[in-house]
């Protein structure tokens, strides 16, 4: 039995969180409708550059699972790359905001290779970052807490980015906006960096199964871990289809706010600002929830919530657009619900990274995560891609009243497609996932007896040395 996680390690592990997530937070929220909108770039040429972007990124993250886990210092495997990745992607973040003149041709050059360097840096750090989940615990009730401080962080982050970051905007560079982003950019970088650096020097990786301690982890082996654990498989496809639900809606959330409700800055900071709060709410509550409820009560709950929350965000689009407490309550329904989501899907890839252990003999936290931030990043390809492209099909004009069929395509991407792809998740998981309460027990007490006997057993090189050595001394 190892010694429980420290709360000064709890804490400081979700402390990284919130600089990340910071950072993801002011590209993913603002970065489309900054380019389109104040920039004025071509909106097919954001869906391009976007997907093309996050298809590289995808394609990067599974050759840094494998670097990570061939990572061997006296620092662990993971935090040399956080440190690492944090310093390079803080410096990337703040030259693709920054306030530049040049010619349109050459900014779009410009924006093209420092938005695609920023996702390569950003798997940096990214990845070490949540591949340590399972090797801090393998206590059950430890693990739903360090899968869930982070990401209520991380929300915590989202919250600030989200619900004030227009004002914050405003504040930095008045009706400068291109300005008021690159002094914004500059401040979240900071916090980045100093956040990394808690996380980094208070968090020490736990867990280490021997069998990976001097294996390297090649090419052959990934796609052993990838396609031969078919837990891996279906844990991935319900990230894509949540991640593509809910990056399309966060894209599409400004353009909705401004151009369907018809009031940008305050509905969208009470949408933001609530679904802040909603998901740190049901972060912190599942911990406590996760021992009284069973993880298919809850994970029932983590998507019927956000499909239910949409619908009601689009019936009171009709009724009520700019009624702020109505889109209050949908954004607590919704995010309530994502906020289960987030830990779950943390939960649930630890869980199959100690299948993976069962079975095959072998953790490979950094492949089996890299995977997760490979279906993150392709979904966040192809939500960017029906973004752009969405955009320049139903006729969207950038700073001018939208005509009705671009009202109706904003609605319908916004809402109605993440609402049926939070059913689709409902679906592949009682048809795939096969780790119940019951049979995850049975997998760790399996583990545990493997460990047990393996320190009790003597090598028998050692116990030759002793005979001779016995004998030579009588």
């Amino acid at each position: 039995m190892q010694d429980r996680l420290s709360w000064k390690s709890k804490i400081s592990f979700g402390i990284g969180a919130f600089g990340k997530d910071m950072v993801y937070a002011i590209v993913s929220t603002f970065f489309m409708k900054y380019l389109t909108d104040y920039r004025l770039a071509d909106p097919v040429f954001v869906a391009v550059l976007f997907a093309a972007a996050r298809i590289w990124d995808a394609v990067n993250d599974t050759f840094m699972g494998v670097v990570v886990d061939n990572t061997r210092s006296r620092f662990g495997k993971f935090r040399p790359w956080i440190l690492i990745g944090t310093l390079i992607n803080a410096a990337v973040l703040i030259a693709m905001y920054a306030d530049v003149t040049l010619s349109p041709v050459r900014y779009a050059v410009y924006v093209g290779f420092m938005y695609v360097l920023w996702g390569m840096t950003y798997t940096l750090m990214d990845i070490p970052y949540w591949s340590m989940v399972p090797a801090l615990t393998n206590d059950e009730n430890e693990r739903n807490q360090i899968s869930a401080i982070p990401r209520f962080f991380a929300s915590m982050a989202w919250l600030v980015v989200g619900s004030g970051g227009l004002y914050i905007v405003k504040y930095f560079g008045g009706d400068n906006k291109t300005l008021g982003f690159s002094r914004f950019a500059i401040a979240v970088a900071v916090i980045f960096v100093v956040c990394s650096l808690v996380t980094v020097f208070n968090v020490k990786e736990k867990v280490v199964a021997t069998s990976d301690a001097k294996e390297k982890t090649g090419l052959k082996k990934m796609a052993k871990v990838l396609f031969k654990n078919d837990q891996v498989l279906v844990v991935l496809l319900i990230a894509l289809f949540f991640n593509v639900a809910y990056q399309l809606s966060n894209s599409f959330a400004l353009y909705y706010f401004e151009y369907v409700c018809g009031v940008e800055d305050s509905l969208f900071s009470v949408y933001t600002a609530v679904a802040g709060f909603a998901q740190m709410g049901a972060l912190l509550g599942y911990p406590l929830l996760g021992r009284k409820i069973k993880k298919k009560v809850l994970f029932v709950l983590a998507c019927v919530l956000p499909a239910v929350g949409y619908l009601l965000l689009l019936g009171a689009g009709f009724v009520a657009p700019q009624n702020a407490a109505l889109v209050g309550l949908c954004s607590v329904v919704i995010n309530v619900g994502i906020g289960f989501m987030l830990v779950i899907l943390t939960v649930i890839l630890s869980e199959v990274v100690d299948y993976g252990e069962y079975k095959f003999g072998s953790r490979n936290e950094s492949i089996l995560f890299s995977t997760q931030t490979f279906v993150v990043k392709l979904a966040g390809a192809f939500s960017a891609f029906v973004s752009g492209i969405g955009l320049e099909a139903i006729g969207y004009e950038a700073n001018r009243p939208q005509s009705a069929t671009a009202v109706a395509g904003m609605r319908i991407i916004m809402i109605a497609v993440p609402a049926l792809l939070m059913l689709a998740c409902l679906l592949v998981y009682f048809r795939g996932y096969k780790l119940g309460d019951k049979t995850y027990r049975k997998i760790l007490a399996e583990l545990d007896s493997r460990k047990s006997d393996e320190t009790q057993k003597v090598p028998e090189t050692n116990t030759d040395e002793q005979k001779i050595d016995d004998g030579g001394l009588m």
